[in-house]
């Protein structure tokens, strides 16, 4: 039935239901709402259905759709009626809808071309589906099903939704609430991690690559891609494709890739940037899983490359390729059984337990040529240039359940989307430590929403992402091979305690400092004397490793002249190998020494278990080992959910704020009574004011609220500002207000626009200020600080993404340089610590569970020996037309090479 015929008026969808998404091997699609203009490619897609799909899906022989049914499939009003398509290459391989049955209910159902089916689309299409179904108010999917439909009745039950189920009249009925349960996005994270896994697996484990654009030229890109792949010893095959060449470097050269005569898992592309489209579309139809476009001219050449950038990455995908690139060095995989150096570094690192990630080109070659020095060792390499597709956050996906790869390093220059980075973060340093340069820390290296500026310096904010994700962020490239080879090759500290054996007593010093500056604890020095041999070091260290009072150990030394110092190294390296606690050491003036002392017998592998790392300085050593302590502290705290959310009422907060909005869809900011009552679900009580506006009204509002009464002005330069003289307190009396009234308008330089409110006076206490925003890249995000302008003026103020864990609202407390105001500071009171952190976390997770607040400031509670005083705040709402939609459905970017590459 028509829309001309139901009577119902169709309306656009929203743009951010259209995307590009990952599919269960790997590979990509296109989902985006069915358009009326699909007929052709409807009618297309059925003829490729088989019929014992058609019979499942509609219950009867249904061999061809007629014109009323195709319109009927295609045109929807995308309120009550809505559908989504699947499209690969431009052809319709699946489609969902959802039509309203009831208010709040809606049927669902999928059909899905034959030879795609097991790819987990049935699984995406309800994603995608329940998202627009929240979004236009309906809370139940229901189902008929076939008995013998098996995968159709698991795709249902395998989402994660509380499932009912029913057989009647030959038919399974199926039931569930779409509220997105934390078991639901569980199941879709899971889903999010092994595709994007599968989608990194083939570029590091190809069977054959094609070098495109391969060249006979000496020193060309062409030529260098294919002898680094041929003299790193590549496994598979190795395809030359250049259309004027016979041959490249002793292999056959093919005119294109359809002339290879077996399949390509992998294409290196390095022509110029207006032929890599052509390239896609001939990859794309020999069934190339990847490409890894080496090719610049770009996003980094301006605004023209930034559009064939978009058009390359929309072209890729919609045919179901990944990319890496453009501008990138390549990809590097030193596991023996593939050995491919797909990159135009010269270099082949040593086989060791670290991957790593950075975005140039340039500074990858770099990088590789550091590694080979230090003889760290790399399980994997990727330079993703341009990070139009593939970026950091796919890479932590697939090194999260690659064995091999024990540490990861990463090298950003900015991060696209952070607030998916966190939530991947912090799931992954759980299982394997993540250290990070970010290059730009105070002037870019992250594109910033507005509403994170309002109240955090962008190098702040990520920085506390960082932080409460377990990842350990360095200042330079020398720091982060310092921390990989002590995480690489020496077991975890249990705690901060370290001793220092050495025999130089200016250096055991040194290094005490260092430690302590550092935040460890030095509780056991033995300085050994000039003299030393190698056996009263082994006393020594074993001495103190078997110290229950020790954490760590840092052995220093000096050799005596004419001495070399490898008897002591080999003692080291003995020790390391077997020792529980890690060693750390420093060799000054010795030659010949190397920045891992292993054991002899062990020497032959690059990456020993136990081998200890040799620093050129004591403070490098100290420095490296003080940042892994750190990290062993945070994989140690229990990330625990606060255990007094069950206190909240989010329906009744969700209810009001939607409430709101209907009455103003442009949002606004909320009156004092609005705030009362929103803070009231979350058991926040804001103190109310009375504003007035002569004296008669002051002396009213004083008798009503029982004196003991203040009165102050609430104008933006002075409200909130206990430094300031516009707040006159303890008036118990008409008199009092009197000259509280009069004595106020006199220092107020303009008291006409001031604006006068009275409150009851607070107990005394220490001001603190938290708030809250809702960014369109990192979503929720909170802070908290003392309160007054100094606190701004110095940045002194902690930061975090909800939701919290347990402990964050104790770390944000205690992180702040003016902490000692809250814990007794020159004989104050200690205030009611519990009470801070408790508020710190319902402001969290009120922003948290309703994204339309675009910000909230409690910028006066005054935290007093018992109890704190909210004394003042300020929230306004905004209508939200993609709530944090990607925290409920898989996609990737819909912006390629521009803010947000997932």
């Amino acid at each position: 039935m028509s829309h001309a015929e139901t009577g119902t008026l169709m309306t656009d969808p929203p743009k951010h239901w259209e995307a590009d998404v990952l599919l269960r091997d790997g590979r990509t699609a296109h989902i985006r709402p069915i358009r009326a203009a699909d007929a052709e490619l409807m009618v297309e897609f059925y003829s490729r259905v088989s019929d014992q799909s058609k019979y499942y899906r509609f219950f009867a022989p249904m061999p061809k759709l007629s014109d009323k049914d195709v319109a009927r499939f295609t045109q929807v009003d995308f309120v009550g009626r809505v559908a989504f398509v699947l499209l690969v290459g431009g052809k319709m391989i699946a489609v969902g809808r959802y039509d309203t049955v009831a208010p709040g209910e809606a049927e669902v159902a999928f059909l899905v071309e034959d030879k795609h089916q097991g790819r987990g689309i049935g699984q995406l299409l309800l994603e995608h589906l329940a998202q627009a179904g929240r979004e236009r108010g309906i809370e139940r999917f229901v189902a008929e099903v076939l008995p013998d439909n098996h995968p159709m009745i698991r795709t249902f039950k395998d989402a994660g939704y509380q499932v009912a189920s029913q057989y009647d009249d030959g038919l399974v009925s199926l039931e569930f609430s779409i509220d997105p349960t934390e078991t639901a996005l569980d199941v879709m994270e899971q889903r999010e991690h092994r595709a994007e896994s599968a989608s990194i697996e083939k570029f590091f484990n190809p069977r054959s690559v094609a070098v495109i654009g391969a060249s006979r030229r000496q020193d060309t890109i062409g030529q260098a891609l294919v002898r680094n792949l041929v003299l790193g010893d590549f496994t598979g095959r190795v395809y030359a494709v250049n259309p004027t060449a016979d041959a490249v470097s002793g292999l056959p050269a093919y005119s294109s890739v359809a002339e290879i005569p077996g399949e390509v898992d992998v294409a290196i592309v390095a022509v110029p940037a207006d032929a890599v489209q052509d390239v896609v579309l001939d990859c794309a139809a020999k069934g190339v899983h990847g490409l890894v476009v080496i090719s610049s001219g770009f996003a980094e050449t301006g605004e023209e490359g930034r559009r064939r950038q978009r058009q390359l990455v929309g072209l890729s995908r919609s045919y179901g390729l990944r990319l890496i690139g453009p501008n990138c060095l390549g990809v590097i995989n030193t596991d023996p059984e593939v050995s491919i150096n797909a990159s135009l570094s010269s270099v082949m690192p040593p086989r060791g337990r670290a991957g790593f990630f950075c975005q140039s080109g340039a500074l990858g070659s770099a990088i590789l040529e550091k590694v080979n020095n230090r003889g760290l060792g790399l399980t994997t390499f990727v330079s993703a240039g341009n990070r139009a597709d593939v970026s950091g956050n796919d890479l932590l996906q697939y090194w999260e359940e690659d064995d091999s790869t024990e540490v990861v390093l990463l090298y950003l220059e900015s991060i696209g989307n952070p607030r998916k980075f966190s939530r991947i973060a912090r799931r992954v340093s759980r299982r394997k430590p993540i250290i990070a340069v970010r290059s730009g820390r105070t002037t870019q290296g992250v594109p910033m929403g507005h509403a994170v500026r309002k109240i955090a310096a962008p190098s702040q904010s990520v920085d506390a992402m960082f932080r409460q994700a377990g990842v350990i962020q360095v200042d330079t490239l020398e720091e982060m091979f310092d921390v990989a080879q002590l995480l690489a090759h020496q077991p975890l500290p249990r705690g901060r305690r370290v001793a220092v054996v050495g025999n130089s007593d200016a250096l055991g010093l040194l290094a005490a400092d260092a430690a302590a500056g550092a935040g460890l604890v030095v509780n056991k020095q033995v300085a050994l004397g000039a003299e030393a041999t190698a056996e009263d070091f082994e006393d020594a260290l074993d001495a103190a490793i078997d110290d229950p009072e020790v954490d760590a150990v840092a052995a220093i030394y000096i050799p005596p002249l004419n001495v070399s110092g490898e008897d002591v190294a080999n003692v080291l390296a003995a020790i390391g190998e077997q020792s529980d606690k890690p060693l750390v050491s420093t060799f000054l003036g010795a030659e010949g020494v190397p920045e891992l002392l292993r054991v002899p017998d062990v020497a032959g592998s690059t990456a020993g278990r136990g081998s200890v790392p040799s620093y050129p300085a004591v403070e490098a050593a100290v420095r490296a080992l003080a940042r892994v302590v750190e990290y062993a502290m945070w994989l140690r705290t229990p990330d625990n959910p606060p255990g007094d959310l069950e206190l909240v009422d989010r329906p009744a907060a969700k209810k009001l704020v939607a409430e709101l909005l209907i009455e103003h869809p442009t949002g606004r900011d909320l009156s004092d009574a609005e705030q009362f009552e929103l803070l009231a679900c979350y058991g926040i009580d804001l103190w109310r004011t009375r504003p007035v506006s002569s004296l008669e009204e002051a002396r009213a509002a004083g008798a009503e609220l029982g004196w003991d009464v203040v009165l102050k002005a609430t104008a933006p330069h002075l409200r909130d500002r206990p430094d300031l003289a516009h707040v006159w307190r303890n008036i118990d009396s008409p008199v009092q207000m009197d000259d509280a009234w009069k004595s106020l308008r006199e220092v107020i330089t303009d008291p006409g626009k001031a604006g006068f409110v009275v409150q009851r006076n607070a107990p005394p206490g220490v001001p603190v200020a938290v708030a809250s925003i809702e960014d369109p890249l990192f979503g929720p995000v909170i802070s908290f600080g003392i309160g007054g302008p100094l606190t701004e003026l110095l940045g002194d103020r902690a930061f975090r993404i909800p939701p919290l864990a347990e402990h964050d609202a104790q770390d944000m407390v205690r992180e702040i340089k003016a902490s000692p105001l809250l814990f007794g500071y020159r004989g104050s009171e200690i205030v009611d610590v519990e009470e801070v952190e408790r508020i710190v976390r319902r402001v969290a997770q009120l922003q948290y569970d309703v994204p339309q607040i675009r910000s909230l400031s409690l910028p006066l509670v005054l935290a007093g020996q018992s109890g704190c005083a909210v004394l003042g705040s300020t929230i306004r709402i905004e209508p939200v037309l993609d709530p944090r939609s990607d925290w409920f459905v898989r996609r990737l970017s819909s912006m390629p090479g521009d803010t947000l590459p997932d």
